[in-house]
């Protein structure tokens, strides 16, 4: 009979109605595993850094739908396409691409947007989390991984761990205190308070904290003895709740306001 854990996922044991974990983490090409197609958008100021992606994600499961090479471009494409997934880089010729992220969630707020980029910045972890990101990844990310990456968010599972989460949100508690003597940066705006949220019930709770953990859908599946499906419509209802776009929005949130132990 399988005994929940709230600690330590079950690895010793996996569900009848899936491979192993192993098998999963262990195949090149996990778009075997895929539902439906994906969509992806790909931003960057560098035609080369474009094509070498988009050849990289051209396969079965995945269709490339467009292409942009400014932040504003970036907006204008996700309004018109509403792609599964955007691959976003920081720093390109019009700006910032982080200011436009915000932007890129309030006209898709269903695309979950993979910040791609040579800066392994803190201060940008922080604030790409802030405007909505779904992950962080650097440019020196094995290939295999961007194609990892890519389903994972598209299939709404976790793609920052809990040390990076609590490390951005260290760094916008921090920019929060000093914005009250002006001199923040306005990353930490407390924006959702505990009055906004839906009360969660005592099983979301429990995949909540997961989420907040590291946990990826089939880790807290297999800790909370629930079917993988079941996870999802938690995870689903939770974001619901929270009023948030994804699980690292979510995780985040829960960690600020301390909606778990």
């Amino acid at each position: 009979m399988c005994q929940p854990h709230l600690a330590i996922p079950n690895i010793s044991r996996h569900r009848r109605d899936r491979p192993p974990r192993h098998e999963l983490r262990g195949s090149t090409d996990m778009t075997e595993l895929l539902d439906k197609t994906i969509t992806i958008a790909i931003v960057d100021d560098h035609g080369i850094v474009r094509q070498g992606l988009r050849a990289l994600l051209t396969r079965p499961g995945i269709n490339v739908v467009g292409e942009a090479e400014s932040g504003a471009e970036a907006v204008r494409l996700a309004e018109q396409l509403h792609p599964d997934v955007m691959l976003l880089d920081i720093r390109m010729k019009d700006g910032d691409g982080l200011q436009s992220l915000p932007h890129i969630k309030a006209v898709s707020p269903r695309t979950s947007v993979i910040i791609l980029t040579t800066y392994a910045n803190p201060a940008y972890l922080a604030r790409a989390i802030s405007g909505g990101a779904a992950g962080y990844l650097s440019k020196e990310t094995d290939p295999t991984q961007i194609v990892r990456a890519v389903i994972t968010a598209a299939t709404g599972d976790s793609l920052i761990d809990r040390n990076l989460l609590q490390a951005a949100l260290a760094h916008m508690l921090e920019s929060s205190s000093a914005e009250v003597d002006g001199s923040g940066d306005g990353i930490g705006d407390p924006g959702i308070t505990i009055a906004d949220i839906e009360p969660l019930s005592e099983r979301e709770r429990d995949v909540l904290r997961l989420m907040v953990q590291g946990f990826a859908n089939n880790a807290i599946a297999d800790t909370l003895c629930i079917s993988l499906p079941t996870v999802k419509t938690h995870v689903q209802h939770i974001l619901q709740k929270l009023h948030v776009s994804d699980r690292t929005q979510a995780a985040l949130l829960a960690m600020r306001l301390k909606l778990v132990e």
